[in-house]
């Protein structure tokens, strides 16, 4: 039975959100079931296009499980798509995500996420919203919610975003709010990657390993108060183990990839796209997707190696 106890915190009041009270624009009072995100715990937003291709699903689902394993909280909107992938994907892992919602917290939008919505309050995670209890969606509110996502995290990363898209609001939010962006490369000639490109070409940071997350929130340890350590970093030789027992699924390419890496021999996405005549940006996903489970690291620009294990380990 779904619980109905729905906190409310102002902003004057000890406990709102420190992230959102060093910004403006911040709602005067927030309504939650279940839990804000801790202030000294890192915290990434991930969000991205609601139809999304299965290159997004796999990589926001990754994506997620990378980071919950690792302690950080992930922040969505719980829409359909790469939001709801990213916050099953950091369940998944035992870690723990917070939704935001364009509607009342006790609203349930969309209906078909009813099992995401029930997964997240049981966990330990939480619904919140600017919106009291009973308040439909209405088209306006999902931009405004959009703020309170970004304001809410560290860092932002846009998994798949079309040229005109609701995640690309949440960009601008988030450099307005001085926040890291992140972009997943795609395509050129794919829809679904022309807002990631474009954000690309202005300057946000390209994602083609989770380390670099990793590596950012350490620069940011400092900078924003955040106490707590983050598990398994950098990305240890036994998480790689563990993966491997796991038998984690992977794609064609990330295996055809995989088989190719040797010892400490680094190479880039171009050049494997060349040996294996598949697309850069193919070779790029792979890569990503072999990162994410531990199976492969980012030693350069660009360049990548097989992860080892150590004997013993």
């Amino acid at each position: 039975m779904r619980t109905t106890v729905i906190n409310e915190i102002r902003r004057d009041q000890p406990g709102y959100p420190r992230r959102m009270s060093e910004l403006g624009s911040m709602p005067k009072k927030l309504y939650i079931i279940g839990n804000l995100p801790p202030d000294d715990v890192p915290a990434a937003a991930v969000v991205g296009a609601r139809m999304c291709s299965g290159y997004g699903k796999d990589t926001a689902y990754q994506l997620g499980r990378f980071l919950g394993r690792r302690g950080i909280s992930v922040i969505s909107g719980m829409a359909v798509g790469i939001d709801g992938y990213a916050q099953s994907g950091a369940l998944d892992a035992g870690g723990l995500t917070y939704a935001v919602l364009a509607s009342g917290p006790d609203v349930c939008y969309p209906r078909t996420n009813a099992d995401l919505y029930d997964r997240i309050r049981l966990s330990g995670g939480g619904i919140l919203s600017e919106h009291e209890a009973g308040v439909r969606p209405l088209g306006p509110y999902f931009p405004s919610r959009n703020r309170i996502i970004s304001a809410l995290s560290d860092i932002v990363v846009i998994v798949e975003a079309r040229e005109r898209s609701g995640s690309l609001i949440t960009a601008d939010f988030a450099l307005e709010q001085g926040k890291t962006i992140y972009a997943v490369p795609g395509r050129i000639c794919d829809d679904l990657s022309a807002g990631c490109n474009r954000l690309i070409d202005q300057g946000a940071m390209i994602l083609t390993s989770p380390d670099a997350l990793l590596y950012e929130f350490e620069r940011l340890a400092g900078i924003r108060n955040l106490s707590k350590p983050l598990k398994n970093v950098p990305l240890s030789d036994a998480l790689m183990k563990e993966q491997i027992e796991e038998n984690a699924p992977l794609s064609k390419e990330a295996r055809q990839i995989l088989n190719r890496l040797h010892g400490s021999d680094e190479v880039s996405a171009d050049v494997l796209a060349g040996q294996l005549n598949i697309p850069v940006p193919l070779a790029a996903g792979a890569l990503m997707e072999l990162s994410f489970s531990g199976l492969a690291e980012e030693i350069g620009r660009g360049r990548f190696r097989r992860k080892s294990i150590r004997p013993g380990s």
